[in-house]
């Protein structure tokens, strides 16, 4: 395996280490790359068995005294090279001790084996040599290169303790399953799925950052499902999880949506690389457990669902500290508009209602779209091709009232202020009843997105509202 050492960069650090006398080895994460062939690994793990710092700077004495980020309290230190996009990190061999309340370890120097051991995965465990007797020699100590030719992801040591020591070590466990479509072992799982409570002694920030890279991976699903099954999802998103199981009375049942909406963010993934809209997929029918309603005769029922989750869509942000500006925006909006594609493609696609959501979506009509055309999850493929042959009908539409109205980014032709001056009227009730008004007439197609066809509009409502000065 030297030629996944080929640049080099890793005889000068070899050479470096030589120097210094001390071992030296690439580790994790850029070997497991470099074995699955995925794209080439920027980021690098260097470790020492001895001062991972004085090799840094060693090292950055070699390419000319570079810059050399010391960080003295984890024992680390980076070095950026720009011209060759690449960032070592590089960190003494130790072996690590933790207390029950914290994730944060107890460090000891230790040796090449106590480093390997300390990794959350075998396939992460993997190293190396840098060092000139033997160059390139991988060191497996746990049959990590096994486990990445059979797809699975296992802890080096007893996953019990090890997610228990490190519970952030969970999410990762379902993230690199989701991203690597690797299988979890079973005693792993079922040491998530009996540890899954000490989830809470981690940040936010820290869950977060995974749950973003099981949602940015090509099927989210999976990750979503692992976390739902182990527990873990009830930690940080217990609205979600809401969404699961099947209620029967009068032996009628409604679909269980949280593997439905699973899928859905699937579709959406399949389609799609916006990491928000994946979100709102995976929140677009967070109303549904509140607003569930059994009607006698009817049957389930979850009358105005895309409105209450719009609504708890700022709580969830709140919680997973997200952002609180565009971004969640753009999610409640879609999930509040989630099913109105639908209703104009039922409504036989009128140009009033097609332009009414395109007034409503904006900029995001095409986002929109996708969610909903993505949110069609039935197996009857007779019924699919019907609802999308509709909107395809919808988007044509579309398309033809944006060239006509240009709704996407709309502007009234005449604003609050001119309303005043043409009719010498102050602010008040009037003004927005004005506005309101050639708003409704473009939409209904009335009269075009145009400024004469507003000004002549304006004139006739003024005098069927008795204004004084209209003329």
């Amino acid at each position: 395996m030297k030629e996944f050492l080929a640049h080099t960069i890793f005889r000068l650090i070899g050479e470096a280490a030589d120097e210094l006398g001390v071992e030296a080895y690439v580790i994790g994460g850029f070997v497991r790359d470099k074995i699955l062939q995925r794209k080439e690994p920027k980021d690098i793990d260097v470790v020492a068995v001895g001062s991972g710092i004085a090799l840094a700077k060693q090292v950055a004495q070699k390419l000319g005294g570079r810059k050399v980020n010391v960080f003295k309290n984890f024992g680390t230190a980076q070095l950026k090279l720009k011209e060759l996009d690449l960032e070592l990190e590089f960190v003494g061999a130790r072996r690590e001790s933790y207390q029950r309340d914290s994730r944060k370890p107890i460090v000891e120097d230790g040796s090449r084996e106590d480093d390997q051991k300390r990794r959350d995965f075998t396939i992460n465990a993997l190293a190396q040599s840098l060092n000139a007797p033997n160059f390139g020699e991988l060191l497996d100590p746990f049959n990590g290169l096994q486990d990445l030719e059979k797809g699975i992801i296992r802890t080096p040591l007893d996953p019990i303790v090890t997610f228990s020591d490190d519970p952030l070590r969970m999410m990762r466990a379902i993230r690199f399953a989701t991203q690597l479509d690797f299988h979890i072992e079973e005693s792993c799982l079922q040491a998530i799925s009996s540890q899954h409570e000490r989830l809470k002694i981690i940040s936010m920030e820290r869950i977060v950052e995974e749950l973003h890279k099981i949602m940015a991976a090509p099927k989210p699903s999976k990750g979503l499902i692992l976390l739902y099954r182990t527990g873990l999802m009830q930690h940080f998103l217990p609205e979600v999880v809401a969404l699961g199981g099947v209620e029967e009375i009068e032996g009628q049942t409604h679909k269980d949506n949280f593997y439905h909406t699973a899928i859905v963010v699937d579709n959406v993934a399949e389609r799609s690389e916006n990491l928000w809209l994946r979100y709102a997929a995976l929140f677009h029918d967070l109303g549904k457990p509140p607003t569930k309603k059994f009607v006698k005769g009817t049957g389930w029922t979850f009358h105005s669902h895309e409105f209450v989750g719009s609504k708890m869509v700022k709580k969830i942000f709140r919680r997973l500290k997200l952002p609180l500006g565009e971004p969640m925006r753009f999610v409640q909006k879609m999930v509040l508009l989630s099913s109105r594609p639908q209703a104009v493609a039922e409504d036989h696609a009128t140009d009033s209602a097609a332009r009414r959501l395109l007034f409503d979506a904006g900029e995001d009509i095409d986002e929109l779209m996708i969610l909903c055309e993505s949110d069609l999850t039935t197996r009857n493929e007779k019924k699919k091709r019907k609802f999308l042959k509709k909107y395809q009908e919808v988007r044509e539409i579309l398309v033809a009232v944006e060239e006509k109205d240009r709704l996407r980014q709309f502007q009234p032709p005449v604003d609050g202020s001119e309303i005043m001056e043409l009719f010498k009227l102050p602010p008040g009730r009037e003004i927005g009843i004005l506005k309101s008004s050639v708003k409704d007439a473009i939409l209904e197609g009335e009269i075009e997105n145009d400024r004469q066809q507003a000004l002549d509009f304006l004139h006739r409502k003024a005098q069927e509202m008795g204004l004084e000065n209209a003329e």
